[in-house]
């Protein structure tokens, strides 16, 4: 299957070339970005206006194999000269974080971490090229971004007025589900092979470098299983597997808590009742519980619980019950987890986890 490439990296093919044509004068029709998985982006480079102190240019968002919404929207950079340093920020069709706990912090356009850092790499690179030492100021528009939100969760996230740019591999794999199963199958396999009787899977590489930092532990290391916690469970039973660790974010895991296997939003999306139930079972008011119900982002409600008091024996019970769900479903199987959250790094553990990472 045909992979595309992100939104980031359009938008840091866009900067770049248009810092080229501003810095130098010269028309720019292509250019390539090294993304952070270290496959190559070619982009055409298309709309380009000039002014007297600015470029703008387009680049084509292509989304390869997989259903993105975002898929032929056209992502646009504008530069200009600025007296020192580089300034990125949004223009129209960027959404704006109106809610804490997001990658970016409240009033900040979503431009992600990692669109960012490939943005000023691109830019510097062109900066260096050119002999330019002064500033610049960059501004990613998405003409079409207000009404391409509509269809994310960027409304109810809290990201008003258009789409996020966002990207941490550069590319965007294909999303069959059929495949994307059978890679899980074909990992545990590998590992099977090579004599592991425990695995460690994780929905992503969300909290890459809170394992790294608390646990010295590469989540590359571990088997992604997406969505699909419950089946890549099911298959680590069949190929053998005697124990399992379940590393991820709270806004997947806290799922598995409530008996959901995959953690998909359009499968179910229960994060907010299960954890209101759980404060109620360890001594909230009906005040408490009504506040994390409201809540739009998990990191909200963990929160809401830590200023109730009651952090820690709620993410104790959700451990307790994403363990047990899952040792229900494999019939006893030996199953850890751990749990993290952006804002409050490590939430829970279950009693053996930690013993994973000692040599």
């Amino acid at each position: 299957m045909k992979y595309g490439f992100t939104t980031g990296s359009c938008a840091a093919a866009a900067s770049g070339a248009a810092a080229y044509m501003l810095l130098t004068g010269k028309t720019k029709t292509d250019i390539t970005v090294e993304t952070p998985s270290g496959r190559i982006f070619k982009a055409a480079i298309l709309d380009i206006k000039r002014s007297e102190n600015s470029v703008s240019c387009a680049v084509r968002k292509t989304a390869g194999d997989d259903p993105d919404i975002t898929d032929g929207a056209l992502i646009y950079s504008e530069v200009s000269i600025r007296e020192s340093g580089f300034s990125i920020d949004g223009g129209k069709g960027v959404g704006r974080v109106t809610r804490p706990g997001l990658d970016q912090p409240v009033g900040a356009a979503a431009i992600n971490r990692v669109p960012r850092e490939m943005i000023e790499k691109k830019v510097s690179e062109v900066c260096s090229f050119t002999g330019y030492s002064g500033g610049l100021k960059i501004i990613i528009s998405v003409p079409e971004g207000e009404r391409l939100a509509e269809k994310t969760f960027n409304p109810k996230l809290g990201i008003a007025g258009g789409i996020s740019i966002l990207g941490t591999s550069g590319i965007v794999e294909p999303m069959s589900e059929r495949a994307f199963i059978e890679t899980i199958r074909l990992e545990l396999k590998q590992k099977r092979a090579e004599g592991e009787r425990r695995a460690v899977i994780s929905p992503g590489n969300y909290g890459r470098e809170f394992m790294k930092k608390s646990y010295g532990f590469d989540l590359d290391r571990s088997v992604k299983c997406g969505n699909f916690i419950g089946l890549t469970v099911d298959m680590a039973k069949e190929e053998g597997f005697g124990e399992l660790l379940l590393v991820g974010h709270i806004g997947k895991l806290i799922k598995v808590a409530g008996g959901i296997m995959n953690t998909h939003s359009r499968e179910a999306d229960c994060r907010m009742e299960i954890l209101a139930s759980l404060a109620l079972l360890c001594g909230a008011d009906g005040g408490t519980a009504r506040s994390i119900l409201r809540c739009a982002l998990t990191d909200e409600a963990v929160e809401i619980l830590d200023e109730a008091g009651i952090k820690q024996a709620v993410m104790d019970m959700a451990v307790e019950r994403i363990c047990g769900n899952l040792e229900r479903r494999t019939e006893k199987m030996k199953i850890e987890c751990m749990i993290f959250s952006n804002k409050f790094g490590e939430l829970g553990k279950s009693r053996e986890a930690e013993k994973w990472f000692i040599s």
